[in-house]
Parts: C-alpha cells; sequence; structure tokens
C-alpha cells in the first residue's frame, strides 16, 4: 500500500476520508513531523489549495491533496471568499464573522451564497484539481447548533434547514467538500 498525504492537521479530515480511499494510506502533516504554517496568500480557492499541496510536494517529494474552502455571498461580491475564516479578523470566532456578515448584508434582498471546496492533488508531478459547491440562501439570524463556521446561516437549495439543523452524517453526505472529495477519491481509486 502507497502513502499520500493529506495536507492537513485535522485528523478529523483524515478519518473521514480514509475508509473511501483503496491501496493508499492517508498519512497527515504530523506524520511528516511538519508543524510550520503554510501560509494561504492566494485569491482564489484554487490557488490556495495547489499552494499548499505545491509546498508539501516539493518538500517532502511525496504524493499530496489539499483543500480550501469558503462562503461565496453574491450580493457582497463573493465575499467572504478565501477570507471566510478571518472575515471578521485574523482571531475572530465564527459567531463574530457572522454576525459581520450578517451587519453587512442588513437590507439586502439578494441572499443568494455558495460554499465551495477547492482540492489540488499532486501525483508524480501531475496537478489535478476537483471542485464541490452547494447553492443556497444566507437567512437574516442563525438557526441550529450543529456543524461549524457559516453553517447556522446557510441554508442549501432544496432544503428548508441550515446546514446546523442538519443531522451531522447527513450534512456531511451533500456538502461542498463531500462532493469535491468524492471526485478525488474516484479518481484516485481508478489509479489503483
Amino acid at each position: 500500500m502507497t502513502e499520500i498525504c493529506f495536507v492537513t492537521s485535522n485528523n478529523n479530515k483524515i478519518k473521514e476520508v480514509q475508509p473511501f480511499i483503496k491501496n493508499q494510506k492517508i498519512i497527515s502533516l504530523q506524520d511528516l513531523n511538519f508543524n510550520g504554517d503554510i501560509k494561504e496568500t492566494e485569491k482564489t480557492f484554487k490557488g490556495n489549495s495547489f499552494l499548499k499541496a505545491d509546498f508539501i510536494y516539493k518538500k517532502y517529494k511525496i504524493n499530496c491533496f489539499s483543500d480550501d474552502s469558503g462562503l461565496e455571498v453574491e450580493a457582497l461580491n463573493n465575499t467572504p471568499g478565501v477570507l471566510s475564516a478571518r472575515y471578521a479578523g485574523k482571531n475572530a470566532s465564527s459567531n463574530d464573522n457572522i454576525e459581520l456578515l450578517l451587519k453587512n448584508l442588513k437590507g439586502i434582498k439578494n441572499r443568494r451564497a455558495r460554499f465551495i471546496t477547492s482540492i489540488c492533488l499532486i501525483i508524480d508531478s501531475s496537478v489535478i484539481f476537483f471542485e464541490g459547491v452547494v447553492l443556497g440562501t444566507i437567512i437574516d439570524h442563525k438557526s441550529g447548533n450543529n456543524g461549524f463556521g457559516y453553517d447556522p446561516v446557510f441554508i442549501p437549495d432544496g432544503y428548508n434547514k441550515t446546514f446546523s439543523k442538519m443531522p451531522f452524517e447527513f450534512k456531511n453526505s451533500i456538502s461542498h467538500r463531500s462532493i469535491a472529495i468524492k471526485k478525488l477519491v474516484n479518481y484516485i481509486n481508478e489509479l489503483s
């Protein structure tokens, strides 16, 4: 079984993905003894996912993949975008980010938004991207206690509950990240 690095320090992400990938053992940054910070300086999710994967691929000469995700709100020129986690400032909480988002949307009728995930896979110098998108609407108050980030104010199209009101497993089955991960898994499994 060969190894592939998921460029993340989040072991929960690795546990989520490993059962679906055949003939590849997923390792983390911790397994590589990498504790540094890879700055996300690009202006797109695709750019940031490439930046992280490319850094680890060049440093350790190991096949790897990384992801970058966030929320884009149509009426706010697709912000918060790549700054989703830092929308209200560098050390902002999810609640701070949500409050700023709702403040910036006050009085705006167009509440269309989308969650997006971009995954960059680098295998033997080949670079492949996978994307997952979920369209939806931002409501004007928080609803639900599950999930994280902007989940309490985002209702995906075709549903009448926020991501935060959905059971965790169900939300994960329809999320932008799961859409992108399924594409990645299918690609990797076809290589085996």
